[in-house]
């Protein structure tokens, strides 16, 4: 090339147009949260940032910073929070030896007055670029360390103890010379509960993708399972349970023996219904005969709309667990189910359901059809809902329900929740529900609830409620006033509906999808955005015309936090927060029960969800999450290593089990073993 000639990809780059920006910064709250404290912090200039490495350049005992900028110069941000806070600190030199001079992999833990600070050596950002290979540590108002714990990566370790703060210590590998022993971290004596795999009860879901579906569903929505319910079913007195399987698996009976052990019994009316997805289930006695039959409720996306396999079943219990399919003794119900729950609605002495639709296939997030069955006391049910509460007749996408008598009559009141649903009470005057929603609750209530669960957990003699949701660790931020929408109807008229979920970002609500995403749904939008960059500031209003929007539906989430309500009688119900563990994934498994044998009813909460849009993230940060009860609606949060649970996986269920003396808590996990959970 000419030495005057030009390099056209440099002429190139050079025209491109600069995009600053400027830099984030959050402080840690101490909770596991963090807060943007970019402005207040002098983050705020702009520019174009290319890394950054944290150093302490004027040896004061905090961390200084230093950002690379792209044709600019580096940026040096002194921290001051010595003189503002006045805070101690302690360095940790470590020397690993020739083979590791920086100590790379080293694990060091400071003990003071009950807290513990954990770092482990790991400079290294990004090619090659590092951050100070000194560990700094903030200690607060402490001035003396209790204990110095290093474990090397040769698995060495040694300790120190009473050390001084405000210094810079040199630690040495060659002065450790006792093994250390990962099995002495946990004294297993004294966790709350130990937990078993069932190498006999798995779950196997069936391969199936729902994106081809509907393109623009947030998550899956035929992963429901499985379902559990347990019942002493052969009269025994001890405790059986039912495990519902997922399309093309049967579903399964299991009874316990007299060791407490469980054994599957063949039962071939289940194995003829495995066509069917089972997602909900109920033991009651719908004959009245004395002994406890099973209603399975069908659901799941896989098939089409109103197709053979969603119709539910009822079994009949012989009196000895044995159960054979009752023909004609439900009306047709060709829709995908949530939940199933049984009450004696009218008061005639026999017990009645109420089934929830889950969704319309194909046509989410559309509101099913929803059931109200009344029993003739032979086991024979119609379908009233339309009679006794029309509302029910299209509540919403339902997802579980509870029966209780809210306003003390002696009558079952019902609550419903649901996927994009408000928290809804029914009161039940003699078999006729009415929406007393206005009365009872009283905080913005929609959202993307999973589970509810009713008990006294403060001892006043009524039914108290915790309600589980999607959690607060996602990329949607939903309140009041910014909810998160899902607009939705046929836009190009090809047969099929729309979902359009949106969410706020700096206070505009924009879609959640990509523009990618977007067109392949509705591929006459590629003309209207030919180009990323227009796509990527539209809002819904950019999107469709006001005349495309008037006719859609609407749907909205304005909480995603799981909640304690508190039973106040006829003022209703008081939401409580429950502790940030309990909002790090969705809910689908609430147990209520005094575990620590305290007096004081206790929380036990699992779930999870990885069947997501990958954009938006995998849910799996719960592994069983322990929350004690103080018997006042305060509830604290047991860390995993004292509640001794290590839960995986997508955990769909918990059923409480005794087994003797014991209780036991069965978790039902998608396409994997169940696990049962004991009290030590």
């Amino acid at each position: 090339m000419h030495k005057d000639s030009v390099d056209p990809i440099s002429e190139y780059m050079r025209k491109m147009p600069k995009n600053e920006t400027t830099n984030y910064i959050f402080q840690n709250q101490g909770n596991g949260t963090f807060l943007k404290k970019t402005s207040e912090w002098g983050f705020d200039k702009k520019g174009v940032s290319a890394g950054a490495a944290y150093v302490d350049l004027d040896n004061d005992g905090d961390l200084d910073l230093v950002i690379n900028k792209s044709n600019d110069f580096a940026g040096i941000y002194k921290n001051n929070s010595e003189v503002r806070n006045k805070n101690n600190y302690l360095r940790v030199q470590l020397n690993g030896g020739k083979a590791n001079q920086r100590g790379i992999g080293t694990k060091v833990k400071l003990f003071c007055k009950g807290q513990q600070y954990y770092q482990e050596q790991s400079p290294v950002r990004g090619f090659q670029s590092s951050s100070d290979p000194v560990l700094n540590f903030g200690v607060g108002k402490n001035t003396i360390i209790d204990s110095i714990l290093i474990i090397w990566p040769n698995d060495n370790f040694q300790k120190l103890v009473s050390v001084k703060v405000n210094q810079s210590l040199i630690i040495k590998m060659a002065d450790a010379t006792v093994k250390w022993k990962y099995d002495t971290v946990a004294d297993k004596r004294n966790v709350l509960f130990t937990q078993t795999i069932m190498p006999e009860v798995h779950h196997h879901e069936n391969s199936f993708n729902d994106f081809t579906v509907q393109s623009l569903l947030p998550n899956y929505l035929s992963r429901q399972g499985p379902c559990i319910e347990v019942a002493d079913v052969n009269q025994d007195g001890l405790e059986d349970f039912f495990i519902g399987g997922a399309k093309g698996q049967a579903g399964q009976l299991f009874l316990q023996n007299k060791n407490h052990s469980f054994t599957l019994k063949p039962t071939a009316a289940f194995v003829k219904d495995a066509a069917s997805e089972d997602v909900a289930a109920t033991f009651f006695d719908a004959d009245n005969d004395g002994d406890l039959d099973l209603y399975v409720a069908s659901g799941g996306f896989e098939f089409n709309e109103n197709d053979a396999a969603y119709q539910d079943r009822l079994y009949i219990n012989d009196g000895k667990g044995n159960f054979i399919k009752k023909e004609n003794a439900l009306p047709a119900m060709l829709a995908s189910k949530g939940c199933v729950k049984a009450a004696d609605i009218d008061g005639d002495g026999d017990l009645d359901l109420f089934v929830g639709g889950r969704v319309v296939p194909g046509k989410y997030p559309t509101a099913p059809r929803s059931y109200i069955l009344l029993n003739d006391g032979k086991g024979i049910f119609r379908d009233a809902t339309e009679k006794n509460c029309a509302a029910l007749m299209q509540p919403g996408m339902v997802t579980d329900a509870q029966w209780m008598d809210i306003n003390n009559d002696k009558q079952p009141d019902l609550i419903v929740v649901g996927e994009w649903m408000p928290v809804k009470v029914f009161i039940n005057t003699k078999g006729i529900l009415s929406d007393a929603s206005s009365t009872y609750i009283h905080f913005a209530s929609t959202g993307w609830w999973n589970r509810i669960s009713a008990a006294d957990m403060d001892g006043d003699g009524d039914l108290d409620l915790v309600i589980g949701n999607c959690g607060t660790n996602t990329q949607f931020h939903a309140t009041e006033k910014e909810p998160m929408n899902m607009y939705y109807k046929d836009f190009d008229g090809n047969g099929s509906i729309d979902p359009v979920f949106c969410y706020y970002i700096g206070g505009v609500s924009y879609p959640a999808v990509s523009r990618d995403d977007l067109t392949d749904q509705l591929p006459g939008l590629k003309k209207k955005f030919l180009e990323y960059k227009a796509y990527a500031t539209a809002t819904i209003n950019d999107v469709f015309t006001p005349g495309q929007l008037k006719d859609a539906g609407v749907l909205k989430a304005e909480t995603m936090e799981t909640v304690y309500l508190e039973n106040q009688g006829s003022k209703g119900f008081v939401k409580h927060t429950l502790p940030l563990p309990a909002q790090y994934a969705p809910i689908y498994g609430i147990v209520m029960e005094d575990f620590d044998r305290d007096g004081k009813k206790d929380i036990l909460l699992a779930g999870n969800n990885t069947w997501t849009r990958i954009k938006f993230g995998r849910y799996s940060a719960n592994h069983g999450v322990v929350l004690l009860g103080d018997g006042k609606n305060n509830f604290t949060y047991l860390p995993q290593l004292k509640s001794g649970l290590t839960l995986k996986g997508n955990v769909k269920n918990l059923k409480l089990i005794h087994a003797g003396l014991a209780t036991k808590i069965i978790a039902g996990i998608n396409d994997d073993n169940a696990v049962i959970i004991s009290e030590k």
